[in-house]
This record gives C-alpha cells, sequence and structure tokens, in this order.
C-alpha cells in the first residue's frame, strides 16, 4: 500500500466511525504536510482518493469537506448460498425471452448491458474509421485475419504491460467481442460433461456458454464486495472434479463486487496448485473509481493458468465488437477455435480503434467517463434509498456501472417485470444469473444507461412499483 492510500484508509476510519462527521472539514493540505513530514503531492493523492470513493467534496478555495453518503442506510446483500451440488444449466430461453421483452426504444434500458452511447467518443471513432481505412493497403485486408490487426495487438499488449499484466502481442487473438473471447477460452479447457465453477449470482451469458457446450455448473458463495468465497474455492477444487473457472474478479456482473488483491493472488496460486484453467472476464476493468486500475488475477498468474479476455466493448467502442483473449498456453488452441467459428473479427473495426489509440486521448476519455459513472451510482443510491421499499439492499459497487438489488418479502422480479415495462422502463431479473433460476427477489440495474434526472424519475417509478407490489411506504 502506498504513503497516500495509508492516509486515505486513515481519513475512511474516522469518517465511518464517526469521529469525522458530514460537513466537517479536513484538515488542510498544509497543515497534513507539516504534521505527517510528507509532501502535498501524497496528501492530494490521498484526498483525491476519498473523493473519488464519494467520502468527501471538495469546495472551491475552501478545501476538502466529509460528504452526505448518498444511500448510507441501506444495507449490503447477504453473501449468496447456493446448492452444494453441480447442475446442468438450460437458461437461454429465458434470457432471450427477457432480453426481447425490454428491446422497446420507448424503454429506460436499466436492464441494458451497456452504459449510455452518448458517453463515448464515438465521432472521433468514427473518423478514425474512414481515415484509417482510406490509408489501408489492400493486402492488410487479409492479414492476420485469425488472431487480429498486428499493431491492435501491440497496443493492447502495452497497456496491459502498464497494467503489471506479461502479456505479448503474440499470444493475443482479437475476437468479436469478450463474449467471442471467453466462449472460445472456455472451449479450449473444457470438454461436453465437464464441471466448471461459477459465482452465484454469476453473468447469465456465462451460463448460456455452460449450456451451449453441455457443461455441468457449480455455483460457490460469493460475497457482494469481495467476490467468490475462497475457503468454498478451495473445498470444491479439493473435493470435485472442476476442469475449469469463470470468474469476474474486478466490478463482477452482476454484484459489482471487486476481489481484494491479496484474494486474487491466492486464486492464482490455489488454481496453479490444482492445475486448473480460469477463464477470466475483465471487461469493466477499466471502469474503476478509485485511484488505480485493479489488477485482474492474470496480473499474479506465474503458472500460466489463466486465460484473460478483454474488450473496447464497456469503456470505449459499444457496437464495434473488438475483444480479445490472452490465452497464454492455449493461445493456438484459442487461435484455431476462432479460425472454426468466425476466422475473424471485422477488420475495419480494429483499424479504427488502432487509429483512435495512436492519436492519444483515451486515458482522458477514461476518466471523464468514469468520474460520469460514480456520480450516476450515487444518484441511483440515494433513489433506491428514497423510493425502494424498507428493507431494499443494495450492493456499492467501486467501479462499473451495475447494482444488484435485492427486494424484501416475496416479491418475484419476474412478475414485476411487465409492470415496469409498461411504466416504460426496463431491468433484469434475478432469476436469471444462476442456473437454478434462483434470486426471484433479485435484480440488476444499470445506472449508467441514462442520463442523472431520467435515471432519478426512473428508478422512482420502479420503486413505487414495487413498494405496490409488497403494500409498503417507500424508504429502503
Amino acid at each position: 500500500m502506498t504513503q497516500y492510500e495509508r492516509l486515505a484508509d486513515e481519513f475512511q476510519t474516522l469518517i465511518r466511525n464517526g469521529t469525522l462527521r458530514v460537513g466537517d472539514r479536513l484538515p488542510s493540505v498544509r497543515l497534513t504536510c507539516a504534521r505527517r513530514e510528507i509532501s502535498p503531492s501524497t496528501v492530494f493523492q490521498a484526498y483525491y482518493l476519498l473523493e473519488s470513493r464519494g467520502l468527501v467534496q471538495a469546495r472551491p478555495r475552501s478545501g476538502y469537506f466529509v460528504a452526505a453518503q448518498l444511500g448510507e442506510g441501506l444495507r449490503l446483500p447477504d453473501t449468496s448460498q447456493p446448492q452444494e451440488q453441480s447442475q446442468s444449466v438450460a437458461v437461454n430461453d429465458l434470457v432471450v425471452e427477457v432480453l426481447k421483452l425490454s428491446r422497446r426504444p420507448d424503454v429506460q434500458p436499466l436492464g441494458s448491458a451497456f452504459p449510455d452511447p452518448a458517453l463515448f467518443p464515438l465521432a472521433k471513432l468514427g473518423r478514425s474509421l474512414g481515415s484509417a481505412m482510406r490509408r489501408l493497403a489492400p493486402h492488410k485486408l487479409v492479414e492476420d485475419l485469425a488472431t487480429g490487426h498486428a499493431r491492435l495487438r501491440q497496443q493492447i499488449a502495452q497497456r496491459a504491460a502498464a497494467d503489471g499484466l506479461a502479456v505479448s502481442a503474440d499470444e493475443l487473438v482479437v475476437t468479436n467481442g469478450a463474449m467471442e473471447a471467453l466462449n472460445l477460452c472456455l472451449q479450449a479447457v473444457t470438454q461436453p460433461g465437464d464441471l466448471v465453477v461459477v459465482e452465484s449470482p454469476t453473468f447469465y451469458a456465462s451460463l448460456q456458454a455452460l449450456e451451449r457446450l453441455q457443461l455441468r455448473a457449480l455455483e460457490l458463495p460469493t460475497h457482494p464486495e469481495e467476490g467468490i468465497d475462497l475457503a468454498a474455492l478451495e473445498q470444491a477444487l479439493a473435493t470435485q472434479p472442476v476442469k475449469a473457472c469463470w470468474l469476474m474478479s474486478s466490478f463482477q456482473n452482476p454484484l459489482g463486487a471487486l476481489m481484494p488483491e491479496a484474494k486474487k493472488q491466492a486464486i492464482a496460486e490455489l488454481l496453479a496448485r490444482h492445475e486448473v484453467p480460469l477463464v477470466e472476464d475483465d471487461v469493466y476493468g477499466e471502469l474503476y473509481f478509485g485511484a488505480r486500475k485493479p489488477r485482474p488475477i492474470k496480473a499474479f498468474d506465474s503458472a500460466g493458468w489463466v486465460l484473460h479476455c478483454g474488450s473496447f466493448s464497456k469503456s470505449l467502442a459499444p457496437g464495434y465488437r473488438v475483444g480479445w483473449a490472452a490465452a497464454g498456453r492455449w493461445s493456438r488452441a484459442v487461435e484455431r477455435a476462432k479460425v472454426m467459428s468466425s476466422l475473424s473479427a471485422a477488420v475495419p473495426s480494429q483499424v479504427a480503434i488502432s487509429d483512435y489509440l495512436a492519436q492519444g486521448g483515451h486515458d482522458l476519455h477514461l476518466r471523464r467517463l468514469r468520474q460520469t459513472l460514480r456520480q450516476q451510482r450515487d444518484v441511483a443510491l440515494a433513489a433506491i434509498a428514497q423510493h425502494f421499499p424498507p428493507g431494499t439492499r443494495v450492493t456499492r459497487p467501486e467501479g462499473g456501472y451495475l447494482l444488484w438489488v435485492a427486494l424484501p418479502g416475496a416479491i418475484d422480479t419476474r412478475a414485476l417485470l411487465p409492470l415496469a415495462l409498461a411504466e416504460g422502463l426496463s431491468f433484469m431479473p434475478g432469476a436469471l444469473f444462476s442456473a437454478d433460476q434462483g434470486f426471484a427477489h433479485c435484480l440488476r440495474l444499470n445506472y449508467g444507461a441514462v442520463g442523472a434526472e431520467p435515471l432519478r424519475e426512473a428508478l422512482a417509478r420502479l420503486g413505487r412499483l414495487a413498494c405496490q407490489q409488497l403494500g409498503t411506504p417507500p424508504g429502503a
């Protein structure tokens, strides 16, 4: 932990235990420097980190003050307790049905898997697409089809190196979005009938992949803030014929959980000891609210058992469908599977993103996007606290744009969805996120799909519907 992170954690403790209260002014930078004998930059970084966590706010020419904790009365959902036995998967029909219902143009897309497209530099990407394709030599259209555009793979590898990942351009395979990368990686390390560990709840697309490949799911308890239960994973590896794991270690879909780095390292070491491959879904890694990007499990993988998958769809270019797999020892297997399935990702999308990255400005875009999403999270938490039924529980993610909401009582969110659609808004019911279609009282919300005011209004309507179902007044 760096000096500024330790300082930030000290102030966070003072805020959490009530020593510093809402509206209190933090010590000035000058005073803190003198008392701690540290540099102004260290203090500023600590205060920026506290601000990114939503704990303090800066006031021009006045300093930093403890902020009101939006949604402070909301409790976290409990750690999940899934079935202990493995099970076959049959969720695709339900997923298709719900997605079809939610794709009306007149609906506020709180069930969407993407942020608001207006948050992305689409005009600049369009200019890159035009200029890059005009400059592209004709023979380049058919080069590196299976592995992907060479320059883009180099850029992805360079960004990975900056994040502490030892990934070479030669091992990367560019795919049609992260879902193809994840599916190809899972296919490379399993056979029909194999047992695969997943989180509980887990992203419904991972369950669809298991269903398609005729694999069995073993869902393990998962904490809403810290991810999969390490002891449960260790026991599963020791007692069951697990052939692979599929995990999201940073801002998991649907919980938004962020594994501590110590747990990520422990998982990497545990999988290496049991020689079990991990397919790691890291599509939300760039959307962190803290001071630095969290490292994925792949960063701790010295033995080569992690197949790491990423994408530009969530952070830069939705609809361009450019993802990648860093599959290590399975790179050639993934490449062969890619050739047999779709041969190549679209060359124009690849060269457009490569040209955009080369121009600079991508990190500035990401900073603005992260700031907007953090503000949207706070808007959503405040609206849920005000309008949802008493006893509602919700996650408080430190990145991404998804909230997992556990409603009280016997409410069934699949029954609530048609009522919400009639009111012009969507969400994803909890039944989609488990092989046994559990979590009936839960739902996933996308707080990045619309602007702040439409988000407040939509959540107020959704909360009113939930209260009507339960016959209770609002106020979680």
